[in-house]
């Protein structure tokens, strides 16, 4: 039965929430409303999402070895797949925000409360199962063009991917397949967490809705994924420090986007 609950949520049979369609102006105005969520209390946010910048450089020095050094790139940017996972405790702060309720930052971990946690931990796992798929096609993909020797400092692995034939075809393939990833990712989650922690619906309801919501709403969401990969840029820039604002922006936004996209059931 746990496992039922978790795959189909709390309800008798698998949920089907109603999708709206949106324009390309209403994610910019999700965008507008996770900056006011944010600089209501910046102070408090801020200080939730330093696990980002930390967790950036951990990344980068982690990967600063010699052997690990062909996957620093593979790691800084798959790092964007753990990104909803990180946000759970903002949308929970967006969500209390806009009911009127407290919003101090110990609210951020009352999704531990959640009737859906089982159900939220299981789509983490999820994309924490991707996040390792991306690491190891990416290494497969580095030792297939340029075989088992990594190499012996960074500049060395720069020249050696800007300077040959193999190298272009490093960033040209690496780069395509981080994009397949990176779509099915956004299309799979881009309102899976919020509806989660809305509504016990369940992994595979969760799931299901945001591609529906995807396939109704490509530009939107393609959009939405363009300023999610800007902002990571950005905020990369210098040493991940820009992280720890850019993040908690994108992340309340996502709660708003969620609204605009999922059709709230009668009398909420």
């Amino acid at each position: 039965m746990t496992a039922f609950h978790v795959m189909a949520g709390s309800g008798a049979g698998l949920a089907h929430p109603d999708i709206r369609r949106i324009g390309v102006a209403d994610v910019f105005d999700a965008l507008r409303l996770g900056w006011q969520d944010f600089n209501a209390k910046p102070s408090h946010y801020v200080f939730l999402c330093l696990i980002y910048p930390i967790a950036g450089v951990v990344l980068a020095t982690w990967s600063s070895g010699v052997n690990m050094l062909p996957l620093v790139y593979p790691l800084v940017s798959g790092f964007a797949l753990l990104g909803p996972v990180a946000a759970i405790g903002l949308y929970e702060i967006s969500r209390r925000r806009e009911i009127g309720m407290d919003t101090s930052w110990r609210h951020a971990f009352d999704v531990r409360r959640s009737p859906a946690l089982a159900s939220i931990l299981a789509l983490a796992f999820m994309l924490l199962v991707l996040f390792v798929v991306w690491l190891v096609v990416a290494q497969s993909l580095y030792t297939q063009l340029f075989g088992d020797m990594p190499a012996a400092s960074l500049s060395a692995l720069y020249n050696q991917v800007v300077g040959t034939e193999q190298g272009w075809s490093l960033i040209l393939i690496g780069n395509a397949i981080g994009f397949v990833f990176a779509v099915i990712v956004l299309s799979t989650v881009v309102v899976s967490f919020p509806l989660l922690l809305d509504r016990d619906v369940g992994v595979v309801a969760a799931v299901e809705t945001s591609v529906r919501a995807t396939i109704a709403n490509p530009i939107p969401v393609a959009v939405w994924g363009l300023i999610v990969a800007a902002g990571l840029v950005i905020g990369s820039i210098p040493v991940f420090v820009g992280l720890a604002v850019i993040m908690p922006i994108l992340g309340h936004a996502t709660w708003h986007l969620y609204r605009k996209m999922v059709v709230a059931p009668e009398g909420k």
